[in-house]
């Protein structure tokens, strides 16, 4: 059983890492804010089969309105508003890099937030060590996305991590426990709704006429992305004898795998030293602060 635990985590975070990819591929043809929406309202609806019926969500949702639309803004509308408008400045490499250091900045922000999740001193060191990876990528990468705008990039992605992160204590603190599924399948619909509003305003009516096959695929997937992949997680920590600090070990992957796909799916993208050392440092930071946390672990979900 752990070892089919640990395959599904693996397989979870995978999924996550490749989204940066399909997201690179989208933002060739559409804008931002429209396809993070359409993404999103088709993986609610992937997920609503699973919810127990209409009358079951609209239950859980009219006792639990508050804490789901405040994880909605925070975990999809904010963070997917940073996350897009961030990854058309970055390379799919970088901002994978980037965002897997998001567990290490949830982490600290806890700290401030949550009573009994201290930090200590080896933990914040190791903290430093992730971030110093993403300073580096800031600093060394280079590419076609100019000087101030390549640093942009990496600051919304940055603030797209703080969103997460408070969207995650949102869900901490809470004193109901809410049914996973329903929940994420109601804050990603939302979510979607909203972003695809917002994009009327400020990037006008989407055209979907002329768009080639690999958008297409590149949608289907991210939406099924985001329905599987929160799916096998919801379902992995809430199996008996699964510790939420051991589960969460396995994203360092998604730095890794999130780079490693960049490269090889997209053409203008080739791996680079100063890329694999900040892969490096972010990923051994997350194992070391993983294992430090063993006794009590936090459940900081990626985002991708």
């Amino acid at each position: 059983m752990k070892a089919k635990t640990s395959v599904l985590a693996v397989f979870a975070c995978f999924l996550w890492s490749t989204a940066f990819a399909g997201v690179k591929i989208g933002l060739e043809f559409f804008n931002p804010l429209a396809l993070a929406g359409i993404r999103f309202i088709i993986s609610g609806l992937i997920l609503l089969p699973f919810c127990g019926g209409l009358v079951n969500i609209k239950k859980i949702f009219s006792e639990n309105k508050k804490v789901i639309l405040l994880i909605s803004f925070f975990q999809i509308v904010m963070v997917y508003t940073l996350f897009y408008r961030g990854m058309t400045m970055v390379t799919g490499s970088s901002a994978a890099v980037i965002i897997g250091a998001s567990p290490l900045i949830s982490a600290v922000m806890a700290h401030f937030t949550i009573k009994d999740d201290p930090l200590t001193l080896k933990k914040f060191l190791f903290i430093l060590t992730g971030l110093a990876g993403v300073v580096i990528i800031t600093f060394g990468t280079k590419g076609a996305y100019g000087f101030s705008g390549r640093y942009l990039g990496v600051a919304l992605l940055l603030l797209s991590s703080i969103s997460g992160a408070a969207g995650n204590i949102v869900v901490a603190k809470s004193k109901k426990r809410i049914n996973p599924f329903v929940m994420n399948a109601v804050q990603i619909f939302i979510g979607g709704c909203t972003l695809l509003a917002v994009s009327f305003l400020f990037e006008g009516v989407p055209l979907f006429k002329g768009l080639p096959a690999k958008f297409w695929i590149s949608l289907f997937w991210l939406s099924t992305v985001s329905a599987a992949g929160f799916s096998i997680w919801f379902n992995l920590l809430q199996r008996q004898g699964v510790k939420v600090s051991e589960l969460n070990l396995w994203k360092f992957v998604i730095p890794v795998f999130g780079a490693v796909l960049s490269w090889i799916i997209l053409p203008d993208e080739n791996p680079n030293l100063i890329t694999i050392i900040g892969m490096f440092a972010v990923s051994a930071s997350i194992i070391a602060y993983s294992i430090c946390n063993k006794k009590k672990g936090y459940a900081f979900y990626p985002r991708t």
